[in-house]
């Protein structure tokens, strides 16, 4: 199988975007797919949220970047055995300025993950909150975006902006990026609130919103404090089985289109 290049992007925060990037590639990783989560998101979320603090990192992406350093270098081995991540750290809120003056700085992650493509077969990039100059170079490395919403009041106000960003992506750097799907999260099945925002999505985008969805979930929530993703620390919990049916979701799609291809 070729390597796949997953963004995991939503300017918006707190929607459940590093929790679906961590526990994706976890469960991809459990079910035996060869899994680079990069953290491109200078909270460095997905990092601690794997087990490793900035003290223990020797090299990050920020390095990758901005100081040319072999993203080989980078990679850490999680405890999922086929996890790999490329941690983050603070100094990468800075990358967006001290690249500014550079030339092609859209391409310059996407040139970095060409050397080590063939090591893996997803690669996923939780990118930051925002739609600035990292998320563009995550978009423009990417050959799809997986986008995580919240089942919430304000939650559609931002996805138009975000759509319009990858148009203007596709348009200008990256031709064949396409979207993955739209995940809904945080749903809460006792609130109609969640349910109203659902079926609004699958009414606007009927082939593009994935069948599982994440629901609200303590384990979820508990398991970034314990440095795991939510199948090591609550492998049995409602968010480890919702991950597992994405990864399900994902892998069987994946096997359609190629059957089709064929």
């Amino acid at each position: 199988m070729s390597c796949k290049v997953i963004a995991v992007a939503n300017q918006k925060g707190g929607v459940g975007k590093t929790t679906t990037a961590v526990n994706l590639s976890a469960s991809l990783a459990v079910a035996e797919a060869r899994v680079l989560l990069i953290d491109f998101d200078p909270q460095g979320n997905a990092t601690s949220g794997l087990g490793f603090t900035a003290d223990t990192i020797k090299s990050d992406i920020y390095d990758v970047l901005v100081n040319g350093a072999d993203i080989k270098e980078s990679i850490l081995h999680t405890e999922i055995e086929g996890l790999d991540l490329t941690p983050a750290r603070i100094e990468l809120s800075a990358a967006e300025v001290e690249l500014i003056q550079e030339l092609s700085r859209e391409t310059k992650l996407k040139r970095a993950i060409a050397e080590i493509k063939d090591n893996y077969d997803y690669i996923l990039i939780d990118c930051p909150p925002s739609l600035g100059l990292l998320t563009v170079n995550a978009l423009t490395a990417a050959d799809s975006v997986l986008i995580p919403l919240q089942c919430e009041y304000y939650a559609m106000e931002g996805l138009g902006q975000l759509l319009n960003t990858i148009n203007l992506i596709k348009e200008n750097l990256n031709p064949s990026l396409v979207l993955e799907g739209i995940l809904l999260t945080m749903y809460d099945a006792r609130n109609n609130l969640s349910k109203e925002v659902m079926n609004q999505v699958r009414m606007h985008f009927p082939d593009k919103a994935f069948k599982t969805i994440v629901q609200r979930n303590v384990s979820l929530s508990e398991a970034p404090s314990y440095g795991k993703p939510v199948i090591l620390y609550q492998a049995k919990s409602k968010g480890s089985e919702c991950y597992i049916e994405l990864a399900k979701e994902m892998l069987n799609k994946e096997n359609k289109n190629k059957q089709d291809e064929a």
